[in-house]
């Protein structure tokens, strides 16, 4: 009863500690590792723990893959691409693993349970991802053009660089919300010392919030979205003692380039408490930046994964040698992405097939999604795609390339 228990108390360590880990990681982590802790386990065969340890770390690394991947796309992208994740990825999964260290270990009713701590290399895993038509990261996230107006207590009016009579200054606020929307790959457009003189284009601002003049420069700049508003800080009417109390508050709109309208608004509060306007002011900048951050994270990806996942009717022109059989097995691939609304034939002759599909994306990643599959003694080649069209063609099949040997994972462990 007490090994039971004993057992019971030092898995449930483990775990809790890879959930505390793990959220620690997300936030604090660089954009091009993934550090946390994940649990893995193996049932122990002909009392050879050593073996099954092995496999347990190697089963416990290949979650932190999994999550590193789960990082990298959205839900559904995750779920269209299982046959890849568990044909290309997972089988190599200490590539991706830079460094990793066992933290815990301990046999359990005929099974050796692990707790490893691991450091997963993002950028590997996104440019795997990219090459196999998964991850198009010209599309996946948005580039955005933020203008943000700021004004603290020394201010009396707004500071700003694009409008009439800008001033030349760094805010404080865009700084921080912009490393935030860049750890989580957004694409940021005329940030920085080399900010686009909206004059040199002929664009003209009514005033600072002027909306037209704000999309018509990021369209300029080749933005998705632009982001447009005002951060400010105050001191409040409260006090904490002799501490002065500042209120941090960030106003933006969201506008959509391609449909020329704002799509959504976020506002963030905070306050934080200090002796002098300048601590207080720039404490409450820091706290509402990050929140500002956190809330536009989610709004714009939540919107442009929407967007990316519209339906759109095109047609899917197919060619090639021993055409008829071939053609019924690219049928039956079709019929496995679910991301196909609908497909029906618009012509069918013995050399040549014309499909007019429904998609819920664009032709560019209806063909990225048909390139993750494979077939029997044949390959595709994506000849064109454009607004309205894909053209298919039939390849013969090429020498397979060679496979990565199954890996031996006893040379990165350590405790």
């Amino acid at each position: 009863m007490g090994t039971k228990k004993q057992a019971g108390m030092c898995m449930a360590a483990i775990l809790l500690g890879a959930l505390l880990f793990w959220d620690t990681a997300l936030a604090t982590g660089s954009a091009s590792v993934l550090t946390g802790v994940t649990t893995g386990q193996e049932k122990i065969k002909g009392q050879n723990i050593p073996r099954a340890k092995q496999k347990a770390v190697k089963n416990a690394l290949g979650v932190a893959v999994q999550n590193a991947v789960a990082s990298l796309v959205s839900r559904q992208v995750f779920a269209g691409n299982l046959e890849f994740l568990y044909e290309n990825i997972l089988p190599r999964s200490s590539d991706y693993v830079a460094t990793y260290r066992v933290i815990g270990g301990m046999k359990h009713r005929g099974y050796y349970l692990v707790g490893v701590e691991s450091k997963v290399n993002l950028t590997l895993i996104e440019k795997h991802l990219t090459d196999a038509g998964i991850l198009n990261l010209s599309t996946d996230k948005p580039a955005i053009l933020f203008l943000i107006a700021e004004q603290t207590p020394d201010d009396l009016l707004p500071r700003y660089w694009w409008g009439n009579n800008p001033e030349p200054y760094t805010s404080f606020s865009e700084t921080i919300i912009l490393e935030k929307m860049i750890q989580n790959r957004f694409k940021i457009v005329g940030a920085g010392p080399d900010r686009p003189n909206p004059s040199f284009y002929n664009i003209s601002f009514t005033s600072i919030y002027d909306a037209a003049a704000a999309m018509e420069l990021g369209r300029v700049l080749k933005a998705d979205m632009v982001v447009l508003g005002k951060t400010s800080a105050a001191e409040s009417i409260n006090r904490m003692g002799d501490e002065k109390i500042y209120d941090g508050v960030i106003e933006l709109k969201i506008y959509d380039l391609g449909s020329g309208k704002e799509v959504m608004t976020s506002v963030s509060r905070a306050a934080a408490k200090g002796t002098m306007d300048q601590e207080g002011a720039f404490g409450a900048i820091t706290e509402v930046s990050a929140l500002a951050a956190q809330d536009l994270n989610q709004k714009i990806d939540a919107f442009w994964t929407q967007n990316l996942r519209r339906e759109n009717l095109f047609d899917v022109t197919i060619t090639g040698e021993n055409f008829l059989p071939r053609f019924i097995a690219l049928k039956k691939r079709f019929k496995e992405i679910q991301d196909i609304a609908n497909m029906q034939p618009r012509e069918i002759g013995t050399d040549k097939a014309v499909m007019e599909i429904v998609f819920k994306g664009s032709p560019e990643q209806f063909a990225d999604a048909v390139m993750l599959k494979t077939f029997v003694g044949f390959g595709i080649e994506v000849a064109d795609v454009t607004d309205q069209m894909v053209v298919i063609r039939f390849i013969e099949k090429q020498e397979k390339l060679p496979q990565a040997n199954n890996l031996n994972i006893e040379e990165k462990i350590g405790e």
